[in-house]
């Protein structure tokens, strides 16, 4: 099983470059894990409590859980992933997502390389690089449209917590990366030299597993 992470700040295109080499690779061969399902679940707290806390540190993520989910994975056994529902700041208590072992698995998120012990569980490490005002643009709309809060809220939130957040640790955790893709989903160039690598691996995989047979 190779692992590939893709971290990168908010609004820099992490998902459009995963979804790219998930499509070029086939859906069925990449098992896709988006980071964002992995926030702490708070239900002691009220809707406003959970409304004040800041979603963009590192801490706010259970990756105790999603370490565990990963071993699993390398393990062949199957997990089942959190859903995380933005609009209530909370984990949905109906749903989850079942994630299967798989030749490839792509992780997703904001602090995908900022956790020591996350990282080493890491085969390639990419970091996406993207203008800050192209990405506070991005937030913007996806805020609005998936996430129904106001421009209000979105604008304190970026000043008080998603530009602080994104200089301390995200922005540091650029120095890990194997690969480092500026402009995310606009750069088809590397978004082509990750498929291309992670398409050896799978050749080199099904090669040494015909050689077994």
């Amino acid at each position: 099983m190779l692992i590939i992470g893709i971290a990168g700040g908010t609004g820099s295109g992490k998902t459009t470059v995963a979804r790219s080499v998930i499509e070029r690779l086939g859906s069925d061969k990449v098992t896709f894990i988006s980071q964002d399902n992995y926030y702490k679940d708070h239900p002691h707290l009220s809707m406003q409590e959970r409304e004040a806390l800041n979603y963009d540190h590192p801490l706010v993520f259970d990756n105790e859980l999603l370490i565990a989910h990963l071993k699993q994975l390398k393990n062949g056994e199957f997990a089942h992933a959190p859903v995380y529902e933005f609009t209530i700041h909370a984990r949905s208590k109906e749903e989850t997502l079942e994630l299967k072992p798989n030749h490839i698995v792509i992780l997703e998120g904001l602090h995908v390389l900022s956790d020591e012990h996350l990282r080493s569980l890491l085969d390639i490490k990419v970091f996406v690089d993207t203008d800050p005002d192209v990405r506070i643009l991005r937030r913007v709309l996806r805020d609005i449209e998936e996430r129904g809060r106001t421009i209000q809220s979105i604008h304190h939130q970026y000043l008080t917590t998603v530009k602080p957040m994104h200089e301390a640790f995200i922005e540091p955790s650029k120095k890990y990366a194997d690969i480092i893709i500026p402009e995310g989903g606009e750069n088809e160039v590397g978004i082509q030299m990750l498929s291309i690598l992670t398409e050896k691996y799978l050749k080199d995989g099904e090669a040494g597993e015909a050689e077994q047979l």
